[in-house]
């Protein structure tokens, strides 16, 4: 089975649509799958449910979505960064469910795992667990949360063998493993493509069962959110 696709616009064709729940790894800017965010917002598909730890900056990674109105509802934990994202939330044009980040991060992991469901202690007694199960465990409150398995997950990584085992660079690797276990289809962009058998299994920190399509992205622009330098002497 072939998973290497030509183009990131290839590598989306005929498995994105309107109106989708979706799965986008990345942290701020740290890992975001640019090409394949870029040839969705060409795709034109729109009303899209977007899981993913934050939405961008203007202009960038996600925010490009949110400025051509694709995407209807996110389901978030840090959306702090971009104007646009704030100014639609707040005049009722974006929906948003607002998700601790760790209880977010297990979503996707239970998700892939095939669970469920889970419960936890975060968010009891607050906003968060209103309308949910809450459960008592060893003279303990828990609230339920249900897992998330989008419909479609695009995740960034360094590296891929054409049998789709993944490598992630440091910190890039941070949401992009659970979005990947998560998706039914999980399209991955990636700097280097190396044949079956190249990687060291011992440092595969993503088996390919889970990768579906591959596509190339050599010279990403890797934008930095935050830019802070010491001051010189």
């Amino acid at each position: 089975m072939n998973k290497v696709y030509p183009s990131a616009a290839a590598a989306l064709d005929g498995i994105v649509r309107d109106g989708q729940l979706m799965a986008v790894g990345g942290f701020g800017l740290c890992g975001i799958p640019e090409a394949l965010i870029d040839a969705l917002q060409a795709s034109a598909v729109k009303n899209l449910t977007v899981i993913s730890n934050n939405a961008g900056v203007d202009g960038f990674g996600l925010g490009k979505l949110l400025a051509t109105r694709q995407i209807r509802k996110m389901i978030s934990s840090y959306v702090g960064e971009n104007k646009e994202f704030e100014r639609q939330y707040l005049s009722g044009e974006l929906e948003l469910d607002f998700t601790p980040q760790g209880t977010l991060a297990e979503k996707l992991r239970a998700g892939g795992a095939g669970i469920p469901a889970f419960f936890t202690k975060t968010g009891v007694g607050t906003l968060v667990a209103e309308g949910k199960e809450i459960r008592e465990f060893d003279g303990h409150k828990y609230v339920m949360e249900r897992s998330l398995t989008p419909e479609v997950s695009l995740v960034k990584a360094y590296i891929a063998d054409k049998s789709g085992n993944l490598v992630f660079n440091k910190t890039a690797r941070n949401f992009n493993p659970n979005v990947a276990m998560a998706g039914k289809i999980t399209v991955v962009e990636v700097e280097k493509i190396v044949e079956t058998g190249e990687l060291d299994p011992d440092q595969v920190h993503l088996p390919g069962i889970f990768v579906h399509r591959i596509v190339l992205n050599a010279t990403p622009e890797k934008r930095i959110e935050q830019r802070t330098v010491r001051k010189t002497a």
